[in-house]
Protein backbone atom coordinates (compact mmCIF):
# COMPACT_ATOMS: atom_id res chain seq x y z
CA UNK A 1 0.00 0.00 0.00
CA UNK A 2 1.29 3.40 -1.04
CA UNK A 3 1.79 5.89 1.79
CA UNK A 4 2.91 9.54 2.02
CA UNK A 5 3.99 10.48 5.52
CA UNK A 6 2.96 12.16 7.68
CA UNK A 7 -0.38 10.38 7.92
CA UNK A 8 -3.68 11.70 9.29
CA UNK A 9 -5.03 12.45 11.78
CA UNK A 10 -2.71 15.45 11.83
CA UNK A 11 -1.19 17.25 14.79
CA UNK A 12 0.13 20.80 14.54
CA UNK A 13 3.62 19.40 13.96
CA UNK A 14 2.60 16.92 11.26
CA UNK A 15 0.26 19.41 9.53
CA UNK A 16 3.11 21.93 9.28
CA UNK A 17 5.39 19.19 7.96
CA UNK A 18 2.82 18.15 5.32
CA UNK A 19 2.50 21.75 4.10
CA UNK A 20 6.29 22.18 3.89
CA UNK A 21 6.65 18.91 1.98
CA UNK A 22 3.99 20.10 -0.49
CA UNK A 23 5.75 23.45 -0.92
CA UNK A 24 9.09 21.73 -1.54
CA UNK A 25 7.56 19.32 -4.05
CA UNK A 26 5.77 22.04 -6.04
CA UNK A 27 8.92 24.17 -6.11
CA UNK A 28 10.69 21.23 -7.76
CA UNK A 29 8.32 21.70 -10.74
CA UNK A 30 8.49 17.92 -11.34
CA UNK A 31 5.01 16.66 -12.35
CA UNK A 32 6.15 13.01 -12.19
CA UNK A 33 7.21 13.38 -8.56
CA UNK A 34 4.40 15.68 -7.45
CA UNK A 35 1.54 13.55 -8.77
CA UNK A 36 2.63 10.67 -6.50
CA UNK A 37 1.37 12.65 -3.47
CA UNK A 38 -2.22 12.31 -4.77
CA UNK A 39 -4.58 9.35 -4.88
CA UNK A 40 -5.03 7.60 -8.22
CA UNK A 41 -8.56 9.05 -8.40
CA UNK A 42 -7.80 12.47 -6.86
CA UNK A 43 -10.31 15.28 -7.48
CA UNK A 44 -9.15 18.84 -8.05
CA UNK A 45 -10.65 22.18 -8.80
CA UNK A 46 -7.96 24.62 -9.85
CA UNK A 47 -9.44 28.00 -10.72
CA UNK A 48 -12.25 27.00 -13.11
CA UNK A 49 -10.61 23.74 -14.23
CA UNK A 50 -11.73 20.35 -12.91
CA UNK A 51 -9.04 17.66 -12.83
CA UNK A 52 -9.58 14.00 -12.04
CA UNK A 53 -6.88 11.42 -11.39
CA UNK A 54 -3.09 11.41 -11.29
CA UNK A 55 -2.64 11.38 -15.05
CA UNK A 56 -4.71 14.55 -15.43
CA UNK A 57 -2.75 16.11 -12.54
CA UNK A 58 0.51 15.31 -14.32
CA UNK A 59 -0.76 16.79 -17.61
CA UNK A 60 -2.08 19.88 -15.81
CA UNK A 61 1.22 20.51 -14.00
CA UNK A 62 3.20 20.03 -17.22
CA UNK A 63 1.03 22.69 -18.95
CA UNK A 64 1.22 24.94 -15.91
CA UNK A 65 5.00 25.13 -15.88
CA UNK A 66 5.25 25.54 -19.63
CA UNK A 67 3.33 28.81 -19.08
CA UNK A 68 4.43 29.84 -15.56
CA UNK A 69 8.20 30.25 -15.89
CA UNK A 70 10.66 30.59 -12.97
CA UNK A 71 7.84 29.62 -10.61
CA UNK A 72 8.51 30.10 -6.87
CA UNK A 73 5.88 29.14 -4.26
CA UNK A 74 5.31 29.73 -0.54
CA UNK A 75 2.56 27.88 1.41
CA UNK A 76 1.22 28.59 4.89
CA UNK A 77 -1.01 26.39 7.05
CA UNK A 78 -4.20 28.18 8.08
CA UNK A 79 -5.98 25.36 9.84
CA UNK A 80 -6.44 21.61 10.06
CA UNK A 81 -8.70 18.96 11.52
CA UNK A 82 -8.22 15.18 11.36
CA UNK A 83 -7.54 14.55 7.63
CA UNK A 84 -8.27 18.05 6.24
CA UNK A 85 -6.27 21.25 5.90
CA UNK A 86 -6.74 24.83 4.78
CA UNK A 87 -3.65 26.39 3.22
CA UNK A 88 -2.86 29.91 2.02
CA UNK A 89 -0.30 30.32 -0.71
CA UNK A 90 1.35 32.81 -3.01
CA UNK A 91 3.66 32.26 -5.90
CA UNK A 92 5.51 34.33 -8.48
CA UNK A 93 6.22 33.54 -12.08
CA UNK A 94 6.62 35.18 -15.46
CA UNK A 95 5.24 34.45 -18.88
CA UNK A 96 7.15 34.00 -22.15
CA UNK A 97 7.23 37.75 -22.83
CA UNK A 98 8.72 38.49 -19.40
CA UNK A 99 5.65 39.83 -17.55
CA UNK A 100 5.85 38.89 -13.87
CA UNK A 101 2.84 37.84 -11.78
CA UNK A 102 2.12 37.16 -8.15
CA UNK A 103 -0.64 34.61 -7.70
CA UNK A 104 -2.49 34.37 -4.38
CA UNK A 105 -4.93 31.81 -3.17
CA UNK A 106 -6.35 29.31 -0.77
CA UNK A 107 -6.52 25.56 -0.97
CA UNK A 108 -8.68 23.05 0.84
CA UNK A 109 -7.08 19.61 1.12
CA UNK A 110 -8.50 16.22 2.10
CA UNK A 111 -6.25 13.19 2.63
CA UNK A 112 -6.94 9.47 2.67
CA UNK A 113 -5.72 7.22 5.49
CA UNK A 114 -2.41 6.68 3.65
CA UNK A 115 -1.56 10.39 3.58
CA UNK A 116 -2.33 10.78 -0.15
CA UNK A 117 -4.32 13.85 -1.11
CA UNK A 118 -7.79 12.79 -2.21
CA UNK A 119 -9.22 16.27 -2.87
CA UNK A 120 -7.69 19.66 -3.64
CA UNK A 121 -9.80 22.76 -4.20
CA UNK A 122 -7.84 25.89 -5.13
CA UNK A 123 -9.05 29.45 -5.57
CA UNK A 124 -6.40 31.67 -7.18
CA UNK A 125 -6.05 35.32 -8.22
CA UNK A 126 -3.24 36.78 -10.33
CA UNK A 127 -1.66 40.22 -10.03
CA UNK A 128 0.71 41.67 -12.61
CA UNK A 129 3.89 42.92 -10.93
CA UNK A 130 7.22 44.31 -12.07
CA UNK A 131 10.40 42.30 -11.66
CA UNK A 132 11.47 44.80 -8.98
CA UNK A 133 8.33 44.05 -6.93
CA UNK A 134 9.13 40.37 -6.54
CA UNK A 135 9.35 39.15 -2.95
CA UNK A 136 9.82 35.39 -3.42
CA UNK A 137 13.31 35.38 -4.87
Amino acid sequence: MEQKHPLPPFTMETALEKVQLAENAWNSRDPEKICLAYTIDTEWRNRAEFINGREEVKAFLTRKWEKELDYKLKKELWGFRENRMAVRFEYEWHDKVGQWYRSYGNELWEFDENGLMRKRYASINDLEISAEDRILL
